[in-house]
């Protein structure tokens, strides 16, 4: 049978988004000009207070995938183009916050599976409609880390991919840039595993879970305990294979 949990109405929940700091210092990834904002200019008109206008108006720049937190469907790796406004249905998904520690792997640090038993631990991830993973060393550098100069960032061993879909997971979010390896050679391997798709497949008639979502790029304190939370997936209604977004924790307990 199913559990009964009870959500603390009162608090305002840990928002775990990085805030997009335009103008300002953002995290970098894969090469994506910073986020970059300017007043709108039309004839005699200036969308910047400061700058004598009537009100401030702007432009927004930025990649989705390399700015900061984002939501992601399966439309990133299909010919199709699919919108993350039309697949990011599960707004409110129960949810189990771990923290991993990546292992050290030809090189490369990679959250293996049993890394991630590990932190589950006795809880059962099938319970859980969300995972949410905070990956160690965890401090406030990835609020603004440059991912292209840095070491290489960790990412999920197939192994490791394979079992959170086993337990029923639709809704993964991570604090890293990418659940996969940045440079893998184009195969996105744990990207497919998430979405059902077969290695090279770029059909999204060939998705068995296309209403998955994958949120990467967020920032959880480690003032956060682990356990169970209610995730509130905010996502803008973007016609695109990614958004900007907002995940919001409220603590859960039995009921």
């Amino acid at each position: 049978g199913g559990r009964r949990w009870a959500v603390a109405e009162d608090g305002p929940g840990h928002d775990i988004s990085i805030p997009l700091r335009f103008n300002s210092a953002q995290p970098t990834f894969f090469g994506a000009a910073p986020a970059s904002e300017q007043p709108l200019a039309a004839g005699s008109f200036v969308g910047d207070v400061r700058q004598g206008g009537s009100c401030n108006c702007s432009i927004h720049t930025f990649v989705p995938h390399c700015n900061g937190t984002h939501t992601e469907c399966v439309g990133h790796i299909t010919r199709e183009r699919m919108s993350v406004r039309n697949l990011a249905v599960h707004h409110l998904s129960a949810a189990l916050l771990i923290t991993v520690e990546p292992q050290p792997l030809a090189g490369d640090k990679v959250i293996t599976l049993q890394a991630l038993q590990s932190a589950v631990g006795s809880r059962r991830l099938a319970d859980y409609h969300a995972l949410v993973v905070r990956t160690l060393p965890n401090d406030e550098s990835k609020l603004t880390r440059n991912y292209d100069t840095d070491a290489l960032p960790a990412y999920f061993a197939t192994e490791a991919m394979s079992w959170i879909v086993e337990h029923g997971v639709e809704t993964l979010v991570v604090d890293l840039p990418s659940i996969d390896r940045a440079q893998d050679g184009g195969r996105l391997a744990a990207h497919r595993i998430f979405w059902g798709v077969p290695p090279g497949g770029t059909s999204s008639s060939l998705a068995t879970r296309a209403h998955a979502t994958v949120t990467e790029m967020a920032y959880i304190p480690s003032s956060i305990v682990d356990g169970p939370y209610l995730l509130n997936l905010q996502v803008p209604p973007f016609m695109s294979d990614a958004a900007p977004s907002r995940p919001i924790l409220l603590p859960l307990t039995p009921a």
